[in-house]
């Protein structure tokens, strides 16, 4: 969180108050599709209630800041990715907490106001110190510019260790299951964010981000929560799979689409053909002023 911090600044803010109508659809699409998502896919598997409540509370958690990056791959709209992370991350001390309380209330104590709290800790005041530190020392130390993603991963990287040590005998037992739940749940919020954008007729590169952005959870988040909750062995397990798991569906799908030049983007033949007689120096010579 405090890495996201650091990459953002008031531009991304602006953008909110731009183009307010995407980041609806996209935040509002996020977090109803993939709750839902996430019921049904328990429901579909049967798990023991602490690991079906891990499913639940990565999709609950806001979008992943790997989306981003796979906007930008997919030839997506990456002023709309961003900012409808930075909305959904936000958000996520309020809305996680109810959202936990409704869909997984029931098979795990979901304690309210220190969820929010938790949550409060965990993303507004690293993100805050992140901005403070973009605001004062960006741009003025460059290895520190440099170092900041790789201590963000690498922190992601022992979180995931971690969490599979601590978790090692539930995930001997429902570990093959438990990749096959959380690839479903990833590929359905995919599939569902983008038909959901289209229904609302959004422009291709829209409904590409609106996919990834539904899609890719904040699986760090999730472990962190998991953390609090001091059920990083059970809870826990869900997010460090999903993590992997949308990184390598999450790239496959951006390197699909980075074939395919969304439709607004692609020049009108009478365009294409004008720009290749600009190129070959064969362009009609325009009138001169005193003609």
């Amino acid at each position: 969180m405090f890495g996201m911090g650091t990459e953002l600044s008031l531009k991304e803010f602006r953008e909110v108050l731009r183009a307010p109508k995407g980041i609806l659809i996209g935040v509002l699409c996020h977090y109803t599709i993939m709750p839902l998502v996430s019921f049904c896919v328990i429901h579909l598997f049967h798990f023991p209630a602490e690991i079906a409540a891990g499913i639940i509370l990565v999709g609950c958690c806001p979008s992943g800041l790997a989306s981003n990056v796979m906007s930008w791959l997919a030839r997506a709209n990456l002023a709309l990715s961003v900012s409808v992370t930075t909305v959904s991350t936000l958000l996520a001390p309020f809305i996680t907490p109810v959202l936990m309380r409704l869909v997984a209330g029931q098979l795990v104590a979901v304690h309210f106001w220190s969820m929010v709290w938790d949550i409060a800790q965990i993303v507004i005041l690293p993100i805050i110190a992140g901005l403070l530190f973009n605001y004062l020392l960006r741009g003025r130390v460059r290895w520190l510019d440099k170092a900041m993603p790789l201590v963000s991963m690498t922190g992601i990287a022992v979180i995931i260790i971690i969490i599979t040590a601590v978790g090692r005998n539930s995930l001997l037992e429902v570990g093959l299951l438990l990749v096959a739940a959380t690839l479903l749940q990833n590929v359905a919020g995919y599939t569902l964010g983008y038909w959901a954008a289209r229904l609302l007729r959004m422009e291709e590169k829209d409904c590409r981000t609106i996919s990834l952005e539904v899609g890719m959870q904040n699986g760090g988040l999730a472990s962190g929560i998991a953390l609090t909750m001091g059920k990083l062995s059970t809870v826990g397990l869900a997010p460090a799979v999903f993590g992997p798991m949308m990184n390598i569906t999450g790239s496959s799908l951006a390197t699909w689409w980075h074939r395919r030049v969304p439709e607004a983007a692609r020049p009108q033949p009478s365009e294409a053909k004008v720009a290749n007689e600009e190129e070959r120096g064969e362009a009609a010579p325009t009138k001169s002023s005193h003609h």
